[in-house]
Protein backbone atom coordinates (compact mmCIF):
# COMPACT_ATOMS: atom_id res chain seq x y z
CA UNK A 1 0.00 0.00 0.00
CA UNK A 2 3.00 2.22 0.86
CA UNK A 3 4.30 1.64 -2.56
CA UNK A 4 1.20 2.43 -4.45
CA UNK A 5 0.58 5.98 -2.70
CA UNK A 6 4.29 6.40 -3.42
CA UNK A 7 4.09 6.06 -6.98
CA UNK A 8 0.42 8.19 -6.84
CA UNK A 9 2.34 10.89 -5.26
CA UNK A 10 5.23 10.93 -7.78
CA UNK A 11 3.28 10.84 -10.52
CA UNK A 12 0.78 13.38 -9.64
CA UNK A 13 4.17 15.49 -9.51
CA UNK A 14 5.30 14.91 -12.86
CA UNK A 15 2.66 15.39 -14.39
CA UNK A 16 1.25 18.16 -12.83
CA UNK A 17 0.82 21.31 -15.05
CA UNK A 18 -0.11 24.69 -14.61
CA UNK A 19 -2.29 26.74 -16.40
CA UNK A 20 -0.77 29.53 -19.15
CA UNK A 21 -1.93 32.64 -18.75
CA UNK A 22 -1.05 36.45 -20.04
CA UNK A 23 0.87 38.16 -17.78
CA UNK A 24 -0.68 41.44 -16.14
CA UNK A 25 1.99 42.97 -14.19
CA UNK A 26 5.48 44.32 -15.30
CA UNK A 27 8.00 44.27 -12.34
CA UNK A 28 10.21 46.96 -14.18
CA UNK A 29 7.44 49.74 -13.78
CA UNK A 30 4.50 47.91 -11.59
CA UNK A 31 2.69 49.04 -14.29
CA UNK A 32 -0.17 46.38 -15.84
CA UNK A 33 1.52 46.06 -19.22
CA UNK A 34 0.22 42.97 -20.98
CA UNK A 35 2.27 40.58 -22.33
CA UNK A 36 2.75 36.67 -23.25
CA UNK A 37 4.75 33.95 -23.08
CA UNK A 38 6.58 33.51 -26.61
CA UNK A 39 8.14 30.32 -26.46
CA UNK A 40 10.12 30.90 -30.08
CA UNK A 41 11.99 33.53 -28.39
CA UNK A 42 14.73 32.21 -26.07
CA UNK A 43 17.18 34.60 -24.71
CA UNK A 44 19.90 32.94 -22.80
CA UNK A 45 20.14 35.64 -20.05
CA UNK A 46 16.37 35.87 -19.57
CA UNK A 47 15.13 32.48 -20.56
CA UNK A 48 11.74 31.97 -21.63
CA UNK A 49 8.66 33.66 -20.43
CA UNK A 50 6.90 37.30 -20.00
CA UNK A 51 9.82 38.73 -17.77
CA UNK A 52 12.35 41.00 -19.52
CA UNK A 53 13.24 43.28 -16.78
CA UNK A 54 13.73 42.51 -13.27
CA UNK A 55 14.56 45.83 -11.23
CA UNK A 56 16.38 44.85 -7.82
CA UNK A 57 17.26 46.81 -4.77
CA UNK A 58 20.44 47.78 -3.88
CA UNK A 59 19.61 46.62 -0.75
CA UNK A 60 17.08 43.30 0.46
CA UNK A 61 13.34 43.67 0.52
CA UNK A 62 12.96 41.95 3.92
CA UNK A 63 9.07 41.97 3.51
CA UNK A 64 9.46 40.12 0.60
CA UNK A 65 11.77 38.04 1.22
CA UNK A 66 9.84 36.92 4.28
CA UNK A 67 7.13 36.17 2.47
CA UNK A 68 9.28 33.92 -0.12
CA UNK A 69 10.61 32.24 2.70
CA UNK A 70 7.06 30.97 3.60
CA UNK A 71 6.59 30.51 -0.27
CA UNK A 72 10.00 28.07 -0.13
CA UNK A 73 8.96 26.40 2.83
CA UNK A 74 5.78 24.67 1.23
CA UNK A 75 6.32 24.84 -2.19
CA UNK A 76 10.19 24.17 -2.68
CA UNK A 77 11.95 22.77 0.55
CA UNK A 78 11.12 19.44 -0.57
CA UNK A 79 12.81 19.07 -3.77
CA UNK A 80 15.78 22.52 -3.16
CA UNK A 81 18.49 22.36 -0.11
CA UNK A 82 19.58 26.25 1.20
CA UNK A 83 23.15 25.28 0.33
CA UNK A 84 24.69 24.11 -2.92
CA UNK A 85 23.82 20.63 -2.38
CA UNK A 86 21.82 18.69 -4.57
CA UNK A 87 18.20 17.04 -3.34
CA UNK A 88 16.06 16.05 -5.87
CA UNK A 89 16.57 19.36 -7.53
CA UNK A 90 20.32 21.82 -7.36
CA UNK A 91 20.90 23.40 -4.23
CA UNK A 92 19.69 27.35 -3.91
CA UNK A 93 23.18 28.74 -2.83
CA UNK A 94 24.66 31.42 -5.46
CA UNK A 95 21.18 31.00 -7.80
CA UNK A 96 21.43 34.78 -8.08
CA UNK A 97 24.84 35.20 -8.71
CA UNK A 98 24.70 32.33 -11.33
CA UNK A 99 21.35 33.48 -13.00
CA UNK A 100 19.70 36.88 -13.88
CA UNK A 101 16.56 37.36 -12.07
CA UNK A 102 14.67 37.87 -15.35
CA UNK A 103 15.84 34.02 -15.64
CA UNK A 104 14.76 32.94 -12.53
CA UNK A 105 11.38 34.38 -12.15
CA UNK A 106 10.60 32.91 -16.33
CA UNK A 107 12.07 29.88 -14.74
CA UNK A 108 9.83 30.07 -11.87
CA UNK A 109 6.62 30.65 -13.50
CA UNK A 110 7.05 29.15 -16.75
CA UNK A 111 9.09 26.05 -15.99
CA UNK A 112 7.82 23.68 -18.60
CA UNK A 113 9.41 25.65 -21.37
CA UNK A 114 12.01 26.48 -20.28
CA UNK A 115 12.75 22.85 -19.14
CA UNK A 116 12.12 22.09 -22.80
CA UNK A 117 14.33 24.62 -24.25
CA UNK A 118 16.74 26.16 -22.47
CA UNK A 119 20.48 24.43 -22.32
CA UNK A 120 21.66 25.64 -18.38
CA UNK A 121 17.88 24.23 -17.21
CA UNK A 122 18.63 20.62 -19.53
CA UNK A 123 22.18 19.89 -18.08
CA UNK A 124 20.37 20.64 -14.73
CA UNK A 125 17.36 18.09 -15.66
CA UNK A 126 20.56 15.67 -17.01
CA UNK A 127 22.23 16.01 -13.32
CA UNK A 128 18.72 15.96 -11.33
CA UNK A 129 16.45 13.93 -13.67
CA UNK A 130 13.77 15.53 -12.20
CA UNK A 131 11.53 17.58 -13.99
CA UNK A 132 10.74 20.71 -11.62
CA UNK A 133 6.88 20.66 -11.62
CA UNK A 134 4.37 23.88 -12.41
CA UNK A 135 4.16 24.69 -8.92
CA UNK A 136 1.55 27.53 -10.45
CA UNK A 137 2.82 30.50 -8.44
CA UNK A 138 2.14 33.93 -9.55
CA UNK A 139 3.89 36.88 -10.41
CA UNK A 140 3.80 38.44 -6.78
CA UNK A 141 5.32 35.02 -5.32
CA UNK A 142 7.91 34.45 -7.93
CA UNK A 143 8.94 37.63 -7.41
CA UNK A 144 9.05 37.12 -3.40
CA UNK A 145 10.80 34.27 -3.58
CA UNK A 146 13.76 35.57 -5.44
CA UNK A 147 13.97 38.20 -2.89
CA UNK A 148 14.50 35.09 -1.02
CA UNK A 149 17.00 33.28 -2.90
CA UNK A 150 18.74 36.69 -2.95
CA UNK A 151 18.87 36.58 0.99
CA UNK A 152 20.16 32.87 0.79
CA UNK A 153 22.68 34.76 -1.21
CA UNK A 154 23.83 37.06 1.80
CA UNK A 155 22.22 40.07 -0.03
CA UNK A 156 21.36 42.68 3.15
Amino acid sequence: MYKLSLFIVALAMFTSCGKKEKATEDFSTGAGTEKTTDVSSYDPNRGIGKFTTVELGDKLDVTMAAEGEKIQAVKCSACHKLTDEKLVGPGWKGVTSKHKPEWIMNFITNPDPMIDKDPKVQAMLEICLVRMPNQSLNDADARNLLEFMRKNDGVK
